[in-house]
């Protein structure tokens, strides 16, 4: 993983050396430091032994991601445009959980170089997760896609193909496929090159970094250009196994996903709602866009509301508008929105589409159940029975789920942040959304959270990118103990 660190750094040494930022020497540096750190451990530990057990693989993928965020953090911190390890931690864990929160005030300022590396921390961690829900979560017995088609104990059946090593070469073909279209269709739709490869990096991991200090509202007087980001946060917020299908011509296992459907449906009703309240509070809404009327204001109020819906479903983060300054209506929408997540196998985070509809689906048949005690109803997924435990997981996890959000939300509130703040921060971080609500909604930063309030969103960063039980399950006793 350091080796593989070190050679993106080398990639952005690159940039920075076309651009001639004045940074191509700091970070070819951070990159060899990765490097020879990489290939020392790999040669000290050449000769151990190389299965790997459920444990180890909570331990690997833990630690892999931390050890990730710190080696990430070399080329903030040596090119000086991040001089605090706190400081610099905290934009690499967001980076490497797609969840987007910055630090930096002026982004704009930010050599290119740097700049890139920044949005290559996306990348990595939006394929990484990929490969993780798809082919190693289901292996260790826990994860969204243990639900997918519905095969219990997990997908084995619907993987693209039956060696690990084989799916994630495909999952990554398809990932930088789309990576490149964005790119090329932002690039002709008028943004600069640079701008386009960057944003391409991080729509695709869900992830919301931009080189803007407004974001994607530096366009709002471009309206194609958002659409086109639109389209592909909703790519990446579906499973990238259905895109494998969609590729394949297998569309009839697309249309009859039931997960796929609900998050169609949660998106074309929540941005009904949002666009009709946009355009008709117009003289409230309208206030915190620039450009609302290039294609008129209806579209404007659609585009909006279809913009902030998808970046906040998708865990994106991308801004178009400060949707804090619209109806508190919109607001508490948004918030709730923050719960919802896309579908599992994607890049995005929050609870997952596939868990909710197992949980409303659940909760149906239990006034079933209270009807008729002695029936055996099973949850049913894509026609098929569910695995009860599969249930119980899902089950678990929201229980956990909340419970977590509830205490991060203490542990802000700890540090002198007001109400509002604090749930938002904890919702966002969490969930990988990146913008939150209060002095942390869309057009702040974090950069005024205290240094112990970075650390705390770093680790709800981490636990809710990795789908908590990963995390969580190594502060537990029993996990230490001899086999």
């Amino acid at each position: 993983m350091l080796l593989f660190n070190g050679g993106f750094m080398l990639l952005a040494a690159l940039v920075s050396l076309i651009y001639d930022d004045g940074v191509t020497q700091q970070i070819v540096s951070a990159g060899i430091i990765t490097l020879i750190i990489g290939g020392l451990i790999m040669f000290f530990t050449r000769n151990h032994q190389k299965e790997i057990s459920k444990r180890e693989g909570y331990i690997v993928v833990t630690f892999g991601w931390i050890i990730m965020s710190l080696s990430g953090a070399l080329p903030y911190m040596i090119t000086d445009s991040i001089p605090s390890f706190t400081n610099a931690f905290f934009e690499t864990m967001s980076g490497y959980t797609t969840t987007g929160a910055s630090i930096l005030n002026d982004i704009e300022i930010v050599p290119k170089g740097v700049l890139f590396w920044r949005s290559l921390t996306h990348w990595i961690g939006g394929m990484g997760i990929i490969v993780l829900a798809i082919a190693i979560l289901p292996l260790l017995g826990i994860g969204g896609m243990q639900l997918f088609a519905a095969e219990a104990p997990g997908p084995s059946t619907d993987k693209l193909h039956p060696r690990i090593t084989d799916t994630a070469k495909r999952l990554w073909l398809i990932y930088f496929g789309y990576t490149a279209a964005e790119t090329i269709l932002l690039n002709v739709a008028g943004m600069s090159f640079f701008d386009a490869i960057n944003h391409a990096l991080c729509t695709l991991s869900t992830g919301g970094f931009s080189t803007k200090n407004a974001s994607v509202a530096y366009w709002n007087d471009q309206p194609m250009i958002q659409y086109i980001i639109i389209l592909f946060m909703f790519l990446a917020g579906t499973n990238f196994v259905l895109s494998y299908f969609a590729f394949k011509g297998k569309f009839q296992k697309i249309i009859h996903d039931e997960e796929f459907k609900l998050y169609f449906k949660f998106i074309a009703v929540f941005t009904a709602i949002a666009s009709l309240v946009i355009y008709f509070r117009a003289d409230v809404s309208m206030s915190s866009i620039s450009h609302p009327m290039v294609w008129g204001e209806g579209e404007s109020a659609f585009r909006h509301g279809l913009f902030q819906v998808l970046t906040v479903i998708t865990t994106t983060g991308f801004i178009s508008a400060d949707y804090t300054l619209w109806t508190p209506f919109l607001v508490v929408f948004f918030f709730g929105l923050m719960f919802l997540g896309g579908s599992a196998g994607s890049t995005s985070g929050g609870v997952k589409v596939v868990r909710h509809l197992i949980l409303i689906k659940n909760g149906f048949l239990e006034f079933k159940r209270t009807l008729h005690p002695s029936a055996i109803v099973p949850v049913r997924y894509n026609k098929k029975a569910i695995n009860r435990f599969i249930v119980f997981n899902v089950l678990a996890f929201f229980i956990l789920y909340m419970l977590s959000f509830i205490i991060g939300s203490l542990g802000f509130s700890l540090m002198d942040l007001d109400f509002k703040s604090s749930i938002g921060l904890a919702a966002s971080t969490l969930g990988n959304v990146g913008p939150a609500l209060g002095d942390f909604g869309p057009v702040n930063n974090y950069a005024a959270l205290p240094g112990i309030g970075k650390w705390w969103a770093s680790f709800l960063m981490l636990i809710g990118r990795l789908e908590l039980f990963t995390v969580l399950i190594l502060f537990t006793p029993f996990f230490w103990r001899n086999r």
